[in-house]
Protein backbone atom coordinates (compact mmCIF):
# COMPACT_ATOMS: atom_id res chain seq x y z
CA UNK A 1 0.00 0.00 0.00
CA UNK A 2 2.69 2.47 0.74
CA UNK A 3 4.88 1.77 -2.42
CA UNK A 4 1.20 2.47 -4.19
CA UNK A 5 0.44 5.80 -2.38
CA UNK A 6 4.21 6.66 -3.04
CA UNK A 7 3.83 7.80 -6.65
CA UNK A 8 1.01 10.23 -5.60
CA UNK A 9 2.87 12.07 -3.23
CA UNK A 10 3.83 15.11 -5.13
CA UNK A 11 5.97 18.15 -3.82
CA UNK A 12 4.10 21.64 -2.70
CA UNK A 13 4.86 24.97 -3.88
CA UNK A 14 4.46 27.86 -1.28
CA UNK A 15 2.43 30.51 -2.26
CA UNK A 16 4.79 33.31 -0.22
CA UNK A 17 7.93 34.14 -2.15
CA UNK A 18 10.95 34.18 -0.05
CA UNK A 19 11.25 38.03 -0.64
CA UNK A 20 7.63 38.05 1.14
CA UNK A 21 9.80 35.90 3.87
CA UNK A 22 12.36 38.44 4.17
CA UNK A 23 10.17 41.42 4.64
CA UNK A 24 8.07 40.13 7.56
CA UNK A 25 10.31 37.99 9.18
CA UNK A 26 12.84 39.60 12.05
CA UNK A 27 13.46 42.91 12.76
CA UNK A 28 16.24 43.05 9.73
CA UNK A 29 14.53 42.94 6.41
CA UNK A 30 15.32 40.48 4.01
CA UNK A 31 15.41 37.01 2.88
CA UNK A 32 18.83 35.18 5.09
CA UNK A 33 17.48 31.68 4.75
CA UNK A 34 20.70 29.50 4.44
CA UNK A 35 22.57 26.68 6.53
CA UNK A 36 25.91 26.86 8.31
CA UNK A 37 26.97 23.41 8.54
CA UNK A 38 29.85 23.33 11.29
CA UNK A 39 31.21 19.66 10.94
CA UNK A 40 34.19 18.57 13.41
CA UNK A 41 35.10 15.82 16.31
CA UNK A 42 33.47 15.42 19.27
CA UNK A 43 34.84 18.33 21.47
CA UNK A 44 35.68 20.55 18.75
CA UNK A 45 33.40 23.33 20.08
CA UNK A 46 30.84 22.95 17.81
CA UNK A 47 27.71 23.20 20.00
CA UNK A 48 29.62 26.41 22.12
CA UNK A 49 30.15 28.28 18.87
CA UNK A 50 26.81 27.47 17.35
CA UNK A 51 24.77 28.66 20.88
CA UNK A 52 27.20 31.84 20.36
CA UNK A 53 26.56 32.17 16.59
CA UNK A 54 22.57 32.01 17.32
CA UNK A 55 22.42 34.69 20.24
CA UNK A 56 24.49 37.10 18.37
CA UNK A 57 22.28 37.04 15.34
CA UNK A 58 19.19 36.83 16.82
CA UNK A 59 20.23 40.00 18.68
CA UNK A 60 20.88 41.67 15.73
CA UNK A 61 17.31 41.24 14.80
CA UNK A 62 18.26 38.53 12.24
CA UNK A 63 16.54 35.19 13.10
CA UNK A 64 18.48 32.12 13.73
CA UNK A 65 17.89 28.37 15.03
CA UNK A 66 20.54 26.10 16.04
CA UNK A 67 19.89 22.32 15.48
CA UNK A 68 22.73 20.41 17.83
CA UNK A 69 23.38 16.63 17.66
CA UNK A 70 22.61 15.79 20.83
CA UNK A 71 19.21 17.53 20.99
CA UNK A 72 18.23 15.88 17.04
CA UNK A 73 19.51 12.14 18.53
CA UNK A 74 16.97 12.37 21.88
CA UNK A 75 13.96 13.38 19.31
CA UNK A 76 13.66 13.05 15.66
CA UNK A 77 16.86 10.45 15.51
CA UNK A 78 16.35 8.71 18.82
CA UNK A 79 15.63 5.40 16.59
CA UNK A 80 18.94 5.41 15.31
CA UNK A 81 22.38 4.15 16.23
CA UNK A 82 26.27 4.98 15.17
CA UNK A 83 26.72 2.78 12.31
CA UNK A 84 27.68 3.91 8.93
CA UNK A 85 24.42 3.56 7.89
CA UNK A 86 22.35 5.06 10.72
CA UNK A 87 25.17 8.08 10.76
CA UNK A 88 24.32 8.50 7.13
CA UNK A 89 20.43 8.57 7.79
CA UNK A 90 21.00 10.80 10.62
CA UNK A 91 22.56 13.85 8.82
CA UNK A 92 19.91 13.21 5.45
CA UNK A 93 17.31 13.64 8.28
CA UNK A 94 19.06 16.86 9.80
CA UNK A 95 19.75 17.94 6.32
CA UNK A 96 16.12 18.41 5.19
CA UNK A 97 15.32 19.67 8.12
CA UNK A 98 18.04 22.46 7.90
CA UNK A 99 16.83 23.01 4.32
CA UNK A 100 13.16 23.81 5.70
CA UNK A 101 14.89 25.89 8.01
CA UNK A 102 16.25 27.59 5.36
CA UNK A 103 13.38 27.91 3.33
CA UNK A 104 11.58 29.84 5.76
CA UNK A 105 13.86 32.39 6.02
CA UNK A 106 16.21 31.53 9.02
CA UNK A 107 19.56 31.61 9.24
CA UNK A 108 20.14 27.42 10.28
CA UNK A 109 23.37 26.13 12.15
CA UNK A 110 23.67 22.45 12.90
CA UNK A 111 26.37 21.35 14.49
CA UNK A 112 26.80 17.32 13.71
CA UNK A 113 30.28 15.75 13.77
CA UNK A 114 28.66 14.35 10.13
CA UNK A 115 31.77 12.35 9.53
CA UNK A 116 31.56 11.41 5.61
CA UNK A 117 32.19 13.58 3.13
CA UNK A 118 29.28 11.91 0.85
CA UNK A 119 27.11 13.11 3.26
CA UNK A 120 27.88 16.12 3.82
CA UNK A 121 27.78 16.81 -0.08
CA UNK A 122 24.07 15.26 -0.22
CA UNK A 123 23.20 17.86 2.26
CA UNK A 124 24.91 20.74 -0.01
CA UNK A 125 23.48 19.61 -3.25
CA UNK A 126 19.68 19.30 -1.34
CA UNK A 127 20.08 22.90 -0.54
CA UNK A 128 21.66 23.89 -3.91
CA UNK A 129 19.06 22.05 -5.79
CA UNK A 130 16.46 24.84 -4.02
CA UNK A 131 18.38 27.86 -4.54
CA UNK A 132 19.67 28.11 -0.85
CA UNK A 133 23.20 29.09 0.90
CA UNK A 134 24.78 26.48 2.18
CA UNK A 135 28.83 26.74 3.82
CA UNK A 136 30.17 24.13 5.07
CA UNK A 137 32.53 25.20 8.25
CA UNK A 138 34.87 22.87 9.71
CA UNK A 139 35.92 23.04 13.48
CA UNK A 140 39.20 22.15 13.08
CA UNK A 141 39.98 20.99 16.65
CA UNK A 142 43.29 18.51 17.16
CA UNK A 143 41.80 15.67 18.47
CA UNK A 144 44.34 15.97 21.62
CA UNK A 145 42.65 19.17 22.28
CA UNK A 146 39.03 17.42 21.74
CA UNK A 147 40.16 14.70 24.39
CA UNK A 148 41.12 17.40 26.79
CA UNK A 149 37.64 19.08 26.35
CA UNK A 150 35.92 15.93 26.90
CA UNK A 151 34.08 16.33 29.99
CA UNK A 152 32.13 13.66 29.36
CA UNK A 153 34.82 10.93 29.44
CA UNK A 154 33.62 9.60 26.03
CA UNK A 155 37.17 9.55 24.62
CA UNK A 156 38.81 7.46 27.61
CA UNK A 157 36.06 5.10 27.17
CA UNK A 158 36.41 4.42 23.62
CA UNK A 159 39.86 4.21 24.21
CA UNK A 160 39.45 1.79 26.79
CA UNK A 161 36.91 -0.04 24.06
CA UNK A 162 33.10 0.85 26.18
CA UNK A 163 32.43 2.86 23.39
CA UNK A 164 32.37 1.14 20.24
CA UNK A 165 32.72 3.21 16.63
CA UNK A 166 33.11 6.20 18.28
CA UNK A 167 34.76 8.84 15.57
CA UNK A 168 38.57 9.60 15.63
CA UNK A 169 38.83 6.43 17.52
CA UNK A 170 37.88 3.49 15.32
CA UNK A 171 35.26 5.26 12.93
CA UNK A 172 37.10 7.65 10.64
CA UNK A 173 36.44 11.44 10.35
CA UNK A 174 37.13 12.14 7.10
CA UNK A 175 38.13 15.92 6.88
CA UNK A 176 36.29 18.42 4.36
CA UNK A 177 38.63 19.24 1.40
CA UNK A 178 37.67 22.70 0.60
CA UNK A 179 35.01 23.92 2.64
CA UNK A 180 33.73 27.44 3.12
CA UNK A 181 34.99 28.34 6.34
CA UNK A 182 37.58 27.12 8.51
CA UNK A 183 37.52 27.18 12.39
CA UNK A 184 41.03 26.66 14.35
CA UNK A 185 39.18 26.21 17.27
CA UNK A 186 42.08 24.80 19.09
CA UNK A 187 43.44 28.09 19.09
CA UNK A 188 41.11 30.72 18.93
CA UNK A 189 38.15 31.48 21.23
CA UNK A 190 35.13 30.80 20.89
CA UNK A 191 34.14 34.37 20.11
CA UNK A 192 37.10 34.81 17.64
CA UNK A 193 35.18 31.32 15.80
CA UNK A 194 32.06 33.71 15.81
CA UNK A 195 33.42 36.81 14.44
CA UNK A 196 34.95 34.76 11.31
CA UNK A 197 31.55 33.03 10.66
CA UNK A 198 29.79 36.53 11.31
CA UNK A 199 32.43 38.57 8.75
CA UNK A 200 31.81 35.68 6.29
CA UNK A 201 28.25 35.92 6.56
CA UNK A 202 28.56 39.81 5.63
CA UNK A 203 30.78 39.75 2.83
CA UNK A 204 28.32 36.93 1.16
CA UNK A 205 25.66 39.06 2.17
CA UNK A 206 23.50 37.12 4.09
CA UNK A 207 23.56 39.36 6.81
CA UNK A 208 23.72 43.27 6.28
CA UNK A 209 26.90 45.77 7.32
CA UNK A 210 24.66 47.04 10.44
CA UNK A 211 24.71 43.17 12.05
CA UNK A 212 28.31 43.19 11.90
CA UNK A 213 30.00 44.69 15.47
CA UNK A 214 31.96 47.26 12.99
CA UNK A 215 32.62 50.36 12.98
CA UNK A 216 32.57 52.51 9.30
CA UNK A 217 35.38 55.03 10.23
CA UNK A 218 35.78 57.22 7.12
CA UNK A 219 39.36 58.01 7.22
CA UNK A 220 41.81 58.00 4.36
CA UNK A 221 44.39 54.76 4.60
CA UNK A 222 47.36 56.65 5.98
CA UNK A 223 49.68 56.07 2.55
CA UNK A 224 46.69 57.83 0.35
CA UNK A 225 46.95 61.13 2.61
CA UNK A 226 49.12 63.25 0.94
CA UNK A 227 47.88 62.38 -2.41
CA UNK A 228 44.42 63.41 -0.99
CA UNK A 229 45.19 66.75 0.19
CA UNK A 230 46.32 67.32 -3.14
CA UNK A 231 43.01 66.56 -4.72
CA UNK A 232 41.42 68.21 -2.29
CA UNK A 233 42.93 71.77 -2.62
CA UNK A 234 42.06 71.29 -6.32
CA UNK A 235 38.31 70.70 -5.87
CA UNK A 236 35.70 73.40 -4.69
CA UNK A 237 35.49 74.38 -0.99
CA UNK A 238 32.62 74.06 1.72
CA UNK A 239 33.05 75.15 5.50
CA UNK A 240 32.03 72.13 7.27
CA UNK A 241 30.88 71.14 10.70
CA UNK A 242 32.34 68.14 12.00
CA UNK A 243 30.26 64.75 12.43
CA UNK A 244 30.87 61.35 11.44
CA UNK A 245 34.72 60.39 10.53
CA UNK A 246 35.04 58.40 13.35
CA UNK A 247 32.16 55.93 13.03
CA UNK A 248 29.95 56.58 15.86
CA UNK A 249 27.55 57.26 12.95
CA UNK A 250 27.83 53.54 11.72
CA UNK A 251 25.84 52.68 9.51
CA UNK A 252 26.56 56.00 7.74
CA UNK A 253 29.30 56.62 4.61
CA UNK A 254 29.05 60.75 4.85
CA UNK A 255 26.22 63.16 5.31
CA UNK A 256 22.37 61.76 5.15
CA UNK A 257 21.35 61.81 1.47
CA UNK A 258 17.43 62.41 1.19
CA UNK A 259 16.49 59.12 1.75
CA UNK A 260 18.45 58.41 4.47
CA UNK A 261 17.24 61.84 5.70
CA UNK A 262 13.29 60.89 5.42
CA UNK A 263 14.18 57.58 7.45
CA UNK A 264 15.62 58.98 10.21
CA UNK A 265 13.26 62.13 10.52
CA UNK A 266 10.12 60.06 9.91
CA UNK A 267 11.29 56.64 11.33
CA UNK A 268 14.17 57.05 13.58
CA UNK A 269 16.00 54.32 11.78
CA UNK A 270 17.83 53.42 9.05
CA UNK A 271 16.69 51.11 6.53
CA UNK A 272 18.77 49.91 4.08
CA UNK A 273 21.33 47.03 4.86
CA UNK A 274 19.13 46.16 7.68
CA UNK A 275 17.27 48.65 10.60
CA UNK A 276 19.66 50.53 12.52
CA UNK A 277 18.44 53.22 14.95
CA UNK A 278 18.83 56.62 14.08
CA UNK A 279 16.91 59.15 15.89
CA UNK A 280 18.77 62.16 14.61
CA UNK A 281 19.31 63.12 11.36
CA UNK A 282 23.35 63.87 10.23
CA UNK A 283 23.25 66.40 7.39
CA UNK A 284 24.94 69.43 6.16
CA UNK A 285 22.88 72.38 5.80
CA UNK A 286 24.14 74.98 3.00
CA UNK A 287 22.99 77.88 1.91
CA UNK A 288 20.92 78.78 -1.25
CA UNK A 289 24.55 80.52 -3.13
CA UNK A 290 26.96 77.58 -1.96
CA UNK A 291 24.02 75.23 -3.95
CA UNK A 292 23.95 77.37 -6.99
CA UNK A 293 28.20 77.11 -6.84
CA UNK A 294 28.39 73.44 -6.31
CA UNK A 295 25.82 71.63 -7.40
CA UNK A 296 27.34 70.41 -10.78
CA UNK A 297 30.33 69.31 -9.21
CA UNK A 298 30.88 65.73 -8.70
CA UNK A 299 32.95 66.23 -5.55
CA UNK A 300 33.81 69.19 -3.67
CA UNK A 301 36.29 69.48 -0.18
CA UNK A 302 34.78 70.50 2.76
CA UNK A 303 37.34 72.58 4.85
CA UNK A 304 37.46 73.70 8.88
CA UNK A 305 39.36 76.21 10.00
CA UNK A 306 40.81 76.68 6.29
CA UNK A 307 42.52 73.17 6.25
CA UNK A 308 41.15 70.76 4.05
CA UNK A 309 39.06 67.92 6.06
CA UNK A 310 37.17 65.80 4.02
CA UNK A 311 36.09 64.92 0.12
CA UNK A 312 32.39 64.86 -0.33
CA UNK A 313 31.71 62.64 -3.70
CA UNK A 314 28.47 62.65 -5.42
CA UNK A 315 26.62 65.17 -3.65
CA UNK A 316 23.05 64.89 -3.57
CA UNK A 317 20.78 68.25 -2.48
CA UNK A 318 17.72 68.63 -1.46
CA UNK A 319 15.89 70.75 0.13
CA UNK A 320 15.94 71.94 4.10
CA UNK A 321 12.39 72.28 5.65
CA UNK A 322 13.54 73.64 8.77
CA UNK A 323 10.68 74.27 10.60
CA UNK A 324 8.96 70.35 9.86
CA UNK A 325 12.72 69.07 10.58
CA UNK A 326 12.69 71.08 14.09
CA UNK A 327 9.15 70.14 15.20
CA UNK A 328 9.81 66.53 13.88
CA UNK A 329 13.21 66.41 16.04
CA UNK A 330 12.49 68.68 19.00
CA UNK A 331 8.87 68.64 19.07
CA UNK A 332 8.89 72.13 18.91
CA UNK A 333 10.15 75.44 16.81
CA UNK A 334 10.75 78.04 19.66
CA UNK A 335 13.36 80.14 17.80
CA UNK A 336 14.81 80.02 22.00
CA UNK A 337 15.43 76.58 21.70
CA UNK A 338 19.57 76.37 21.50
CA UNK A 339 19.82 73.99 18.52
CA UNK A 340 16.61 75.08 16.65
CA UNK A 341 18.17 78.48 16.67
CA UNK A 342 21.18 77.18 15.13
CA UNK A 343 19.04 74.85 12.56
CA UNK A 344 16.76 77.58 11.85
CA UNK A 345 20.20 79.52 11.41
CA UNK A 346 21.47 77.20 8.75
CA UNK A 347 21.08 77.02 5.07
CA UNK A 348 17.64 76.48 3.05
CA UNK A 349 19.14 72.55 1.64
CA UNK A 350 20.66 69.85 2.65
CA UNK A 351 23.32 67.78 0.82
CA UNK A 352 24.37 64.62 1.35
CA UNK A 353 27.39 62.15 0.34
CA UNK A 354 30.03 59.77 0.96
CA UNK A 355 33.25 61.51 2.90
CA UNK A 356 36.91 60.67 2.67
CA UNK A 357 38.42 62.10 5.81
CA UNK A 358 41.76 63.10 5.20
CA UNK A 359 42.96 63.14 8.82
CA UNK A 360 41.57 63.04 12.19
CA UNK A 361 40.58 65.89 13.78
CA UNK A 362 42.33 67.18 16.59
CA UNK A 363 40.94 70.16 18.49
CA UNK A 364 43.99 70.65 20.32
CA UNK A 365 42.65 72.16 23.80
CA UNK A 366 44.64 69.85 25.65
CA UNK A 367 42.07 67.51 25.74
CA UNK A 368 42.44 65.24 23.10
CA UNK A 369 43.73 62.58 24.73
CA UNK A 370 40.11 61.88 25.98
CA UNK A 371 38.52 61.88 22.27
CA UNK A 372 38.84 58.11 21.59
CA UNK A 373 37.56 56.86 18.16
CA UNK A 374 34.85 53.98 18.75
CA UNK A 375 37.99 51.84 17.63
CA UNK A 376 40.14 52.82 20.49
CA UNK A 377 37.65 52.57 22.83
CA UNK A 378 36.95 48.90 21.70
CA UNK A 379 40.77 48.28 22.08
CA UNK A 380 40.60 49.51 25.53
CA UNK A 381 38.52 47.37 26.52
CA UNK A 382 39.81 44.18 25.49
CA UNK A 383 42.74 44.61 26.58
CA UNK A 384 41.20 45.41 30.23
CA UNK A 385 39.93 41.97 29.46
CA UNK A 386 35.64 43.30 29.73
CA UNK A 387 33.16 40.86 29.71
CA UNK A 388 30.88 43.42 29.98
CA UNK A 389 31.04 47.20 29.18
CA UNK A 390 28.56 49.72 30.65
CA UNK A 391 28.21 53.58 29.59
CA UNK A 392 27.19 56.45 31.46
CA UNK A 393 26.43 59.75 29.84
CA UNK A 394 26.31 63.13 31.40
CA UNK A 395 26.81 67.04 30.27
CA UNK A 396 26.65 68.39 34.48
CA UNK A 397 29.53 67.90 37.19
CA UNK A 398 29.57 64.37 38.67
CA UNK A 399 28.53 64.17 41.94
CA UNK A 400 27.94 60.80 44.70
CA UNK A 401 24.81 60.08 43.24
CA UNK A 402 25.60 59.74 40.05
CA UNK A 403 28.58 57.10 41.77
CA UNK A 404 25.95 55.84 43.79
CA UNK A 405 23.81 54.62 40.18
CA UNK A 406 27.17 54.19 38.47
CA UNK A 407 28.06 51.60 41.37
CA UNK A 408 24.70 49.90 41.80
CA UNK A 409 24.84 48.73 37.93
CA UNK A 410 28.72 47.74 38.67
CA UNK A 411 26.86 45.51 41.33
CA UNK A 412 23.94 44.11 39.14
CA UNK A 413 26.15 43.10 36.47
CA UNK A 414 28.46 41.19 38.96
CA UNK A 415 25.31 39.46 40.33
CA UNK A 416 24.35 38.14 36.94
CA UNK A 417 27.88 36.49 36.34
CA UNK A 418 29.76 39.13 34.59
CA UNK A 419 33.52 39.05 35.95
CA UNK A 420 34.60 42.61 35.22
CA UNK A 421 32.15 45.00 34.17
CA UNK A 422 34.32 48.23 32.72
CA UNK A 423 32.92 51.83 32.80
CA UNK A 424 32.78 54.03 30.23
CA UNK A 425 32.31 57.23 31.42
CA UNK A 426 30.95 59.63 28.17
CA UNK A 427 30.26 63.06 29.03
CA UNK A 428 29.27 65.26 25.74
CA UNK A 429 32.10 66.77 24.19
CA UNK A 430 30.23 69.01 21.49
CA UNK A 431 28.24 72.80 21.99
CA UNK A 432 26.53 72.62 25.27
CA UNK A 433 24.20 75.56 26.42
CA UNK A 434 26.01 78.48 27.33
CA UNK A 435 25.05 78.37 31.00
CA UNK A 436 26.64 74.56 31.35
CA UNK A 437 29.84 74.15 33.06
CA UNK A 438 32.56 74.20 29.99
CA UNK A 439 34.06 70.74 29.22
CA UNK A 440 37.32 71.53 30.20
CA UNK A 441 36.33 72.07 33.89
CA UNK A 442 34.25 68.91 33.26
CA UNK A 443 36.58 66.89 32.55
CA UNK A 444 39.11 68.43 34.78
CA UNK A 445 36.17 67.48 38.05
CA UNK A 446 35.58 64.18 36.89
CA UNK A 447 39.20 63.35 37.40
CA UNK A 448 39.01 64.78 40.68
CA UNK A 449 36.23 62.20 41.43
CA UNK A 450 38.05 59.73 39.93
CA UNK A 451 41.11 60.31 42.21
CA UNK A 452 39.12 60.90 45.18
CA UNK A 453 38.51 56.93 44.71
CA UNK A 454 34.75 57.70 44.23
CA UNK A 455 34.79 55.71 40.88
CA UNK A 456 37.12 52.68 40.74
CA UNK A 457 40.03 53.98 38.65
CA UNK A 458 41.27 50.31 37.12
CA UNK A 459 37.39 49.92 35.38
CA UNK A 460 36.80 53.06 34.06
CA UNK A 461 37.25 54.49 31.14
CA UNK A 462 37.10 58.24 31.01
CA UNK A 463 36.28 59.78 27.34
CA UNK A 464 34.48 62.39 25.69
CA UNK A 465 31.58 61.82 23.11
CA UNK A 466 32.02 64.53 19.98
CA UNK A 467 28.68 64.74 19.77
CA UNK A 468 26.75 67.86 20.30
CA UNK A 469 24.08 68.60 22.76
CA UNK A 470 20.97 69.08 21.36
CA UNK A 471 17.84 69.14 24.13
CA UNK A 472 15.84 66.59 22.13
CA UNK A 473 14.98 64.91 24.75
CA UNK A 474 13.78 61.18 24.26
CA UNK A 475 14.15 61.69 20.25
CA UNK A 476 18.04 62.41 20.92
CA UNK A 477 18.57 59.68 23.62
CA UNK A 478 18.24 57.18 20.95
CA UNK A 479 21.04 58.46 19.23
CA UNK A 480 23.18 58.52 22.33
CA UNK A 481 22.84 55.05 23.16
CA UNK A 482 23.24 54.32 19.64
CA UNK A 483 26.41 55.93 19.14
CA UNK A 484 27.95 54.15 22.21
CA UNK A 485 26.79 50.22 20.62
CA UNK A 486 29.94 52.09 17.79
CA UNK A 487 32.17 51.69 20.58
CA UNK A 488 31.36 48.43 22.12
CA UNK A 489 29.20 49.05 24.73
CA UNK A 490 26.52 46.65 26.30
CA UNK A 491 25.01 48.71 28.59
CA UNK A 492 23.43 51.62 29.10
CA UNK A 493 22.44 53.89 32.20
CA UNK A 494 19.63 56.30 31.25
CA UNK A 495 18.33 58.56 33.54
CA UNK A 496 15.68 61.17 34.74
CA UNK A 497 14.54 63.80 31.28
CA UNK A 498 18.03 62.47 29.51
CA UNK A 499 18.60 65.18 26.90
CA UNK A 500 15.83 67.48 28.36
CA UNK A 501 15.07 70.91 28.72
CA UNK A 502 12.83 73.40 30.30
CA UNK A 503 10.79 75.00 27.40
CA UNK A 504 12.47 77.85 26.98
CA UNK A 505 9.36 80.31 26.84
CA UNK A 506 6.74 78.64 29.85
CA UNK A 507 9.98 77.12 31.73
CA UNK A 508 7.88 73.91 32.19
CA UNK A 509 9.68 70.61 31.39
CA UNK A 510 9.82 70.16 27.25
CA UNK A 511 10.07 66.22 28.06
CA UNK A 512 8.25 64.13 30.29
CA UNK A 513 10.72 63.52 32.68
CA UNK A 514 10.49 59.26 31.84
CA UNK A 515 9.70 59.14 28.52
CA UNK A 516 13.35 59.08 27.49
CA UNK A 517 13.56 55.94 29.65
CA UNK A 518 10.53 54.65 28.14
CA UNK A 519 11.17 55.05 24.60
CA UNK A 520 14.49 54.12 24.87
CA UNK A 521 13.68 50.42 26.47
CA UNK A 522 11.32 50.09 23.42
CA UNK A 523 13.34 51.62 19.86
CA UNK A 524 13.62 50.04 17.48
CA UNK A 525 17.28 48.98 16.27
CA UNK A 526 19.20 48.39 19.37
CA UNK A 527 18.31 45.17 20.32
CA UNK A 528 21.89 44.57 20.93
CA UNK A 529 22.19 46.82 23.58
CA UNK A 530 20.90 46.41 27.43
CA UNK A 531 18.95 49.35 28.83
CA UNK A 532 19.54 50.41 32.38
CA UNK A 533 16.98 52.72 33.97
CA UNK A 534 18.24 54.70 36.54
CA UNK A 535 17.08 54.35 40.24
CA UNK A 536 16.43 58.04 41.51
CA UNK A 537 18.94 59.24 43.69
CA UNK A 538 18.89 61.81 46.22
CA UNK A 539 20.82 63.72 48.73
CA UNK A 540 19.45 61.94 52.04
CA UNK A 541 19.65 64.41 55.08
CA UNK A 542 19.90 62.30 57.84
CA UNK A 543 22.27 59.70 56.60
CA UNK A 544 24.23 62.92 55.22
CA UNK A 545 24.72 60.91 51.78
CA UNK A 546 23.21 60.13 48.82
CA UNK A 547 20.79 57.95 48.86
CA UNK A 548 18.32 55.76 46.84
CA UNK A 549 15.15 57.82 47.20
CA UNK A 550 12.56 56.52 49.18
CA UNK A 551 8.67 58.10 48.43
CA UNK A 552 7.82 56.75 51.88
CA UNK A 553 9.99 59.06 53.52
CA UNK A 554 10.12 62.03 50.88
CA UNK A 555 10.42 64.65 53.88
CA UNK A 556 14.14 62.84 54.74
CA UNK A 557 15.50 64.00 51.14
CA UNK A 558 16.47 66.98 49.52
CA UNK A 559 17.36 67.09 45.56
CA UNK A 560 20.35 68.82 44.34
CA UNK A 561 19.60 69.62 40.38
CA UNK A 562 22.13 70.52 38.21
CA UNK A 563 21.11 73.87 38.23
CA UNK A 564 20.93 74.39 41.54
CA UNK A 565 24.33 73.02 41.92
CA UNK A 566 25.90 75.98 39.50
CA UNK A 567 24.33 78.36 41.18
CA UNK A 568 25.77 77.50 44.71
CA UNK A 569 29.32 76.88 42.97
CA UNK A 570 28.53 80.68 41.30
CA UNK A 571 28.21 82.10 44.77
CA UNK A 572 30.80 80.51 46.80
CA UNK A 573 28.45 78.56 49.00
CA UNK A 574 29.20 74.96 49.93
CA UNK A 575 27.54 71.69 49.66
CA UNK A 576 25.77 69.51 51.79
CA UNK A 577 28.37 66.89 53.18
CA UNK A 578 28.29 64.19 51.27
CA UNK A 579 27.11 65.12 47.82
CA UNK A 580 30.50 65.70 46.30
CA UNK A 581 34.32 65.00 46.98
CA UNK A 582 36.20 68.21 48.74
CA UNK A 583 38.50 68.24 45.41
CA UNK A 584 36.03 68.14 42.70
CA UNK A 585 33.47 70.61 44.39
CA UNK A 586 36.62 73.09 44.71
CA UNK A 587 37.32 72.72 40.72
CA UNK A 588 33.98 74.01 40.10
CA UNK A 589 34.84 77.03 42.75
CA UNK A 590 37.78 78.16 41.26
CA UNK A 591 35.77 78.05 37.67
CA UNK A 592 33.38 80.00 38.92
CA UNK A 593 35.71 82.78 40.73
CA UNK A 594 37.58 83.24 38.16
CA UNK A 595 36.88 86.38 36.13
CA UNK A 596 37.51 83.80 32.71
CA UNK A 597 34.98 81.51 32.19
CA UNK A 598 35.14 80.43 29.01
CA UNK A 599 37.90 77.55 29.27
Amino acid sequence: MADHLQRFILPQASRVSREKRGQVLGHTSGFRGCTIWLTGLSGAGKTTISYILEAYLCNKGIPAFSLDGDNIRTGLSKDLGFSASDRTENIRRIGEVAKLFSEAGIVTITSFISPYRTDRLAVRQLHQQSGLNFFECFVDTPINICEKRDTKGLYKKAREGIIKEFTGIDSPYETPTCPDIILKAGEWSSQQCVDKIINFLEAKRIIPFSAVNMVRELFVEPGQIEVTKQVALSLPKLQITMVLSEGWASPLKGFMNEKEYLQALHFGILLDGGVSNQSIPIVLPVHENDKQRLQNDKRFTLIYDDHPVAILSEPEFFEHRIEERCCRQFGTCCVNHPYVKLILDSGNWLVGGELQVIERIRWNDGLDQYRRTPMELRRQFKELDADAVFAFQLRNPLHNGHALLISDTKRQLVERGFKNPVLLLHPIGGITKSDDVPLKVRIKQHLAVINEGVLDASSTILAIFPSPMMYAGPTEVQWHAKARVAAGVNFYIVGRDPAGIPHPDTGNDLYHITHGSKVLQMAPGLTQLEIIPFRVAAYNKNKKMMDFYDPNRANDYNFISGTKMRQLARTGETLPDGFMGESAWKVLLEHYASSDQTC
